[in-house]
């Protein structure tokens, strides 16, 4: 992984886009005092060297019916990572899957419409190791960026 430098101008950038997508070059541009091409040029290059990967809707998901979220912990036994990798990658109910140090290998986020559902996904789970099940009962923060700091100079 190629890591470039990030002037200041960059990460003001950065900070304005984690907080809105969807603002234009032009009130970015306002707001940080630079011109709108350069914000674009500025853009552009983040995102060809990889800076920001790609543009995302934050939705209510329990408007939509998903009214079970839970982390799961599970052991994955390292003869069936592949498949459990191919499993997890086709369940579109798991919205992250992390692998982690410690007793379990893998912590998954996921969301349900039903405790049924949730139920019936933890027992599939069971096939490829053992779990530990987290069900969120309210959030406090949801995924946010991370508000990235002036370069120091030194």
């Amino acid at each position: 992984m190629r890591h470039v430098n990030l002037d200041e101008i960059d990460r003001e950038i950065l900070n304005i886009l984690q907080g809105d997508a969807r603002m234009t070059i032009k009130n970015i541009a306002n707001k940080i005092s630079l011109s709108a091409p350069a914000v674009s040029n500025r853009i552009d290059k983040m995102e060809r060297e990889g800076y920001i990967q790609s543009y995302h809707a934050i939705i209510d998901t329990s408007r939509l019916g998903y009214e079970s979220k839970a982390f799961v912990r599970v052991e994955v036994r390292a003869a069936l990572e592949e498949k459990f990798f191919k499993m997890i990658n086709e369940k579109k109910n798991v919205v992250s899957c992390n692998a982690i140090s410690g007793e379990y290998t893998m912590l998954l986020e996921v969301m349900f419409r039903t405790t049924k559902e949730l139920d019936d996904f933890l027992g599939e789970l069971q096939g490829y190791g053992k779990t530990l099940t987290n069900i969120v009962f309210s959030t406090y923060i949801e995924h946010r960026g991370i508000e990235l700091e002036p370069k120091k100079v030194f």
